[in-house]
């Protein structure tokens, strides 16, 4: 995400997920899990597609419930057409959880009681408007089992919108 946004879900996300659980930045996940021997070839098609994609639009929609958290839906056709790409050259490596076309969102909370999830669905929705999200770039993370590690991120800086 842009800096502004990042700053201002990393706040959200301090604020109410669960601190021994919050061990990453604010992000739209695209996929949970690719094999650690696909990371060089990931890295060659995630710096082809920055190199000649402009940063895809993306817009914040709603809130919506998690059962015991909270998130925020994006709808970007343009990055659902990045991860369909990225997808194609990954399928036989997909797990069943990634095989499926993502509900684009940022997680702010999760794995709470869910009666403090509906608490701040109620809050968050009561003044959600919609707006732009700035998209720059794509990265890839090592889970090390707590902390995540970042393995490398690209910005986008084509001229052309999609890819």
């Amino acid at each position: 995400m842009g800096a502004a946004d990042q700053r201002h879900f990393d706040a959200l996300r301090a604020r109410y997920f669960p601190p021994d659980r919050n061990v990453l930045a604010a992000h739209i996940t695209l996929f949970h899990q690719l094999p650690p021997s696909a990371l060089g070839e990931l890295e060659r098609l995630i710096r082809a597609i920055a190199a000649d994609t402009s940063p895809p639009a993306a817009s914040l929609r709603g809130i919506y419930s998690l059962g015991r958290g909270v998130a925020f839906r994006i709808e970007s056709p343009a990055l659902l057409a990045i991860r369909t790409r990225m997808a194609e050259r990954f399928a036989g490596l997909l797990t069943a959880q990634d095989r499926g076309t993502p509900q684009l969102h940022i997680t702010i909370q999760n794995k709470v009681d869910a009666g403090r999830a509906r608490a701040l669905f109620a809050e968050l929705d009561r003044n959600f408007r919609p707006g732009p999200l700035e998209i720059v770039g794509l990265a890839a993370h090592h889970y090390r089992g707590g902390p995540w590690e970042t393995a490398f991120a690209r910005n986008f800086r084509g001229a052309r919108r999609g890819y």
